[in-house]
């Protein structure tokens, strides 16, 4: 049993989970758009993911903190290294347009973890600042690289599916700082820390109907695609309905970042037909 910890563990410190949840993501955009299969696209998502998240959790740790290099540490290390050469190979062979865009990310990330002026604190500890741009850089590499990558127009449609992935982000987010109240220093205002834990489960229930209806008036409208969408709120209702700041990390660091999974399962498996 203790083996099985330590690999799960490994494999939720490593973010291999998380990049598999914007794997994931990156699969849903290519089937509610219909968008053909992008291996560069989708495999740049994931090991992009994985030196990112890796360069912001740990960038601190070992620069300032100066922690110890165990085991586990190196072979995190290790993969980031491998990962940040397959992202490379896998940027070299997106279009021009589409690698300016996943620059602009990485200097996002990069702001996000370095401070921006000498003497001043890196953008996520900005108060208030951090939900909202996780969200716009998991859209910008779940939504916008796959459609920049195929030199799709803008439509109506794309603006629609860019706000909904907003949304659905924010509201795993949120369900992160309901988690973290108890570890989050207080400067970094997050909204549980705002106005508590039972209003921001509130705004949580609110904007997961928000982010159905918007399904239900999107251009193109699936039913199918709908009563996945139907699901995937549900379960997003009951991760928020018991999510307090008592829970312990694995249910957001696993099952919550699990949801963009089961929503490509859910529409791979009944997206076409019940």
């Amino acid at each position: 049993m203790r083996i099985f910890k330590n690999i799960l563990d490994f494999y939720i410190e490593s973010s291999l989970h998380v990049a598999l949840a914007v794997y994931a993501l990156i699969r849903v955009t290519f089937f509610k758009l219909n968008i053909p299969y992008d291996e560069p696209v989708a495999y740049f998502g994931f090991y992009g993911t994985v030196v990112g998240y890796n360069f912001i959790k740990y960038d601190e740790l070992a620069r300032i903190k100066k922690v110890e290099l165990t085991t586990k540490f190196k072979l995190i290390i290790a993969l980031s290294v491998v990962s940040f050469f397959a992202s490379v190979f896998y940027f070299l062979k997106l279009t021009f347009f589409t690698q300016s865009i996943g620059i602009l990310v990485l200097l996002i990330t990069i702001l996000y973890t370095l401070p921006l002026f000498p003497k001043r604190e890196n953008m996520r500890n900005w108060g208030g600042i951090k939900i909202y741009l996780v969200a716009i850089a998991w859209v910008g590499v779940t939504v916008v690289l796959p459609v920049v990558n195929k030199e799709l127009d803008f439509s109506f449609q794309i603006a629609f599916k860019c706000f909904q992935r907003f949304l659905f982000v924010f509201i795993l987010m949120l369900l992160f700082e309901i988690i973290d109240l108890q570890f989050d220093a207080i400067p970094l205002k997050t909204i549980p820390q705002r106005i508590g834990i039972q209003k921001t489960k509130l705004i949580n229930y609110l904007l997961i109907v928000f982010f159905l209806l918007l399904e239900f008036f999107t251009p193109n409208f699936n039913g199918n695609q709908f009563v996945v969408s139907l699901f995937v709120s549900f379960i997003l209702f009951v991760f928020t309905f018991f999510a307090n700041s008592n829970r312990n990390k694995y249910y957001t660091s696993f099952w919550v970042e699990s949801v963009p999974f089961f929503w490509l399962v859910l529409l791979l498996v009944f997206g076409q037909h019940f």
